[in-house]
């Protein structure tokens, strides 16, 4: 009776099962090789923190490869956003009206990139590997002119208190993780949005000819993407207090990583919020074990090789049980 009620759970059940099992083993191998100081709250919180700012970029990144894309350049908006919203002009304006003006400043460049990534693919036809690929040159080249290649430093102590605090003992960046995250959800799985998205990744033919306008949920999808770059280079210049055109270094491939293990299919069609979360949380708790027991980069990157690799073929083990189960 056990085993034919566990063949009817759906495979995506399953799948988050399995990023759960990982995350799980991945915590005791820390408490094992670093005890205590893997298992204290302070640790807890940095794995937090840390995990925050991918998480929130991973998020959009989900929906954009749900929707059969793809986006190389998230780690350049990132960049060119906390330039921007740095910049001495910008600091000018936060300090007569407020320092939401740096929040309207990274959101509105976030929005804007996605916008022209959107714009070259739904409508310019170009193929998304090369457009992003193209825009993360032209944005980190961009946010370099703008710097100078300098580290800007934040001086804005509205803005340092509001996104430095801590609520009930959370650091504010969390929060605003987990607020994007169950925004995120909502709006894929219980929106008409999220329907439309799941459509165009799956069949973006059958989508036009049911009525979606593809090429304008294409931007959507571009543009929901620069908005999530926008909140992370917030968080960032939160917590290094700068903007810098080396902010969001290889974001591209680490959020690419933490979706496609969480469970969102790289040919569309197939996504999942709480599997990237789980797939963030992962990355993270692996790069803080090796902090922690004093690791080589080198040996980080192997072991990271098996654990991708590991957490796939576990999912796929997953999956197909759930495939076989009886009609």
């Amino acid at each position: 009776m056990v085993d034919d009620t566990s063949r009817r759970l759906p495979a995506g059940f399953l799948r988050l099962v399995g990023l759960g099992v990982a995350l799980l083993a991945l915590c005791v191998i820390g408490l094992v090789t670093a005890g205590g100081r893997f298992g204290s709250i302070d640790n807890f919180l940095t794995i937090l923190r840390l995990a925050a700012v991918i998480g929130v970029v991973s998020i959009g990144m989900t929906f954009v490869i749900t929707g059969r894309g793809i986006d190389l350049s998230v780690g350049a908006i990132v960049a060119l956003a906390s330039v921007w919203a740095t910049t001495s002009g910008t600091f000018a304006l936060a300090n007569s009206l407020g320092w939401p003006v740096i929040v309207a400043t990274a959101l509105l460049v976030g929005v804007a990139v996605g916008l022209i990534n959107g714009v070259l693919i739904a409508y310019g036809r170009i193929v998304p590997f090369i457009a992003t690929l193209a825009m993360l040159a032209g944005a980190r080249g961009l946010a370099e002119i703008i710097s100078d290649k300098k580290t800007q430093i934040i001086t804005n102590e509205g803005f340092l208190g509001f996104f430095q605090a801590d609520v009930f003992g959370v650091p504010m960046i969390v929060i605003i993780f987990a607020l994007v995250a169950i925004c995120g959800w909502f709006l894929l799985n219980r929106t008409t949005f999220g329907r439309r998205t799941f459509a165009v990744g799956g069949n973006p033919e059958a989508a036009r000819l049911a009525g979606i306008k593809v090429s304008r949920h294409t931007v959507l999808l571009y543009m929901l993407a620069g908005l999530t770059c926008g909140i992370a280079a917030l968080m960032l210049m939160a917590r290094t207090t700068t903007g810098t055109s080396t902010h969001g270094s290889l974001y591209e491939l680490d959020a690419i990583a933490a979706v496609v293990i969480g469970g969102t299919l790289l040919s569309g069609g197939r996504g999942t919020i709480i599997g990237t979360v789980l797939g963030v949380l992962i990355f993270t708790v692996l790069t803080n074990i090796f902090t922690l027991n004093n690791l080589s980069v080198s040996v980080q990157s192997v072991a990271k090789f098996f654990i991708i690799i590991g957490a796939v073929l576990l999912q796929q083990h997953l999956a197909q049980r759930a495939d076989r189960r009886p009609s």
